[in-house]
């Protein structure tokens, strides 16, 4: 029988004597969310580790039919507190746990036995969620800190969305990535100053941001265009899918990741879809009712902001999104991303990002299900979709991963250069955005 092991807790004193490391998702968005966490007095250090060393430190603790992004991320975490760095009395780990059905809730527990076994047992993990888990720790969602979270992942998301559709016009190499970096230099400064997360100021940065983005000389030339969707680590976390966005650079495609914003909004409306099916508490339904149009109101804004210039395609409503999965698959598919990740590959292909990339961890069911199991349904409702599903996983090979994407892209580029067709009739026009012409401009013009 097995000796019940007591892990240590994160308590309220540990804020101001331990460092929290924090694994890197979304390089841009995790920048301004350090932020506002050393704002409200953590001490922060998010991980920039890299390499196949990382995939292999986590085989040596968790199983290989453990979740890929689970076994990255534990590998991370140890990497780091192997390499000496860290005072290892003074050290504690952030991890977020979504609450729903994905085993992603569970990792916390898979990192504190893989800590045990490193020989780390005094390092406390600390839990970042909204669900109410890990009751007992002293890291805690205050109001001033949720603002500032939400703040960010809604900055993070329109500097992504105007970074990607300026990079690959840029006449000066590099400029797109310095305004990123002045702007999460510029949110950080307002944080600490107590601004930048009411309404007001939200919508004020929005517009600087989308009118200095707008600002930078670019030479428009058409380029293959490639939305990217799957799993949410490996969607987003350049370690998780081997720097994905960088390589679709390199073979000078524009990247359009739909924004994070989109994922928490998919978790607050499956709150309200299980208590329509399954019954719950109105008090429940009234709060994620409410905190929708809380989001709903700063969504709105940074796509007007961004809609004001006619050189970007600004975002889709996540309402919008929303509707676009009916009649393709139920919304009962709530499990990882579940009809979330269809609707943004439909939704992609109505925005002319037609040639789709779905990252996945091998074995993730969710993901297989409503990711590459949808494929063949989108595609009989939408011929142009061209879809490619790619798997992450420590044995898979990014040779491998990388040939099958210019495979794709090989057909995307046939497209590019063939006669311009005309835009498909069903193609929506979203309200509170706009829709790009779908045909591709000469290469002269």
């Amino acid at each position: 029988m097995e000796r019940l092991t007591v892990y240590p807790k994160f308590t309220k004193e540990m804020k101001s004597t331990h460092k929290i490391l924090v694994p890197n998702m979304a390089p841009i968005h995790f920048s301004m969310l350090k932020d506002a966490l050393e704002d409200e007095g953590y001490q922060i250090e998010v991980l920039g580790t890299s390499g196949q060393e990382v995939a292999q430190e986590g085989l040596k603790y968790v199983h290989n039919d453990t979740c890929y992004p689970a076994l990255i991320v534990i590998g991370q975490f140890i990497n780091a507190l192997k390499s000496g760095k860290y005072d290892l009395d003074h050290t504690a780990l952030l991890i977020s746990q979504t609450g729903g059905g994905c085993r992603a809730s569970n990792y916390i527990h898979l990192l504190r036995k893989a800590l045990v076994k490193a020989g780390f047992p005094q390092v406390p993990v600390a839990s970042l969620n909204f669900s109410g888990l890990e009751k007992d720790s002293g890291f805690q969602l205050t109001l001033p800190l949720l603002h500032k979270v939400i703040a960010s992942i809604f900055y993070g998301d329109a500097l992504m969305s105007l970074s990607n559709q300026t990079r690959p016009y840029e006449n000066e190499k590099g400029a797109a990535d310095a305004l990123v970096s002045r702007w999460t230099k510029e949110i950080a400064r307002q944080f600490d100053q107590k601004k930048g997360v009411s309404k007001r100021d939200m919508g004020e940065n929005f517009r600087a941001m989308a009118r200095d983005f707008a600002a930078l000389p670019i030479t428009y030339t058409p380029k293959v265009k490639v939305g990217v969707v799957g799993e949410i680590y490996v969607k987003y976390s350049p370690l998780g899918n081997n720097e994905l966005e960088k390589f679709l650079h390199e073979e000078d495609c524009e990247v359009n990741l739909p924004g994070l914003m989109g994922f928490v909004q998919y978790c607050i409306e499956n709150t309200s879809q299980t208590i329509h099916l399954y019954g719950g508490s109105g008090i429940t339904a009234l709060g994620a009712k409410a905190l929708m149009h809380y989001l709903t109101v700063r969504e709105q804004m940074m796509i007007d902001a961004i809609a004001a210039y006619p050189q970007f395609h600004a975002p889709t409503l996540f309402n919008e999104t929303k509707k676009l999965a009916d009649g393709m698959i139920g919304y009962g598919n709530k499990m990882g991303e579940g009809w979330l990740l269809t609707a943004e590959m439909v939704e992609l292909v109505h925005s002319g990002f037609e040639n789709i990339v779905c990252a996945q961890p091998f074995g993730c069911l969710p993901n297989h299900i409503c990711g590459k199991g949808m494929i063949n349904k989108i595609r009989a409702a939408h011929p142009t979709a061209n879809i490619t599903p790619i798997d992450y996983d420590p044995s898979a090979t990014r040779v491998n991963q990388e040939n099958r994407i210019k495979l794709m892209l090989s057909v995307a580029r046939e497209r590019l250069q063939s006669p311009p067709r005309q835009t498909p009739p069903s193609a929506p026009q979203h309200e509170g955005r706009r829709v790009p012409n779908l045909v591709p401009l000469p290469a002269n013009s």
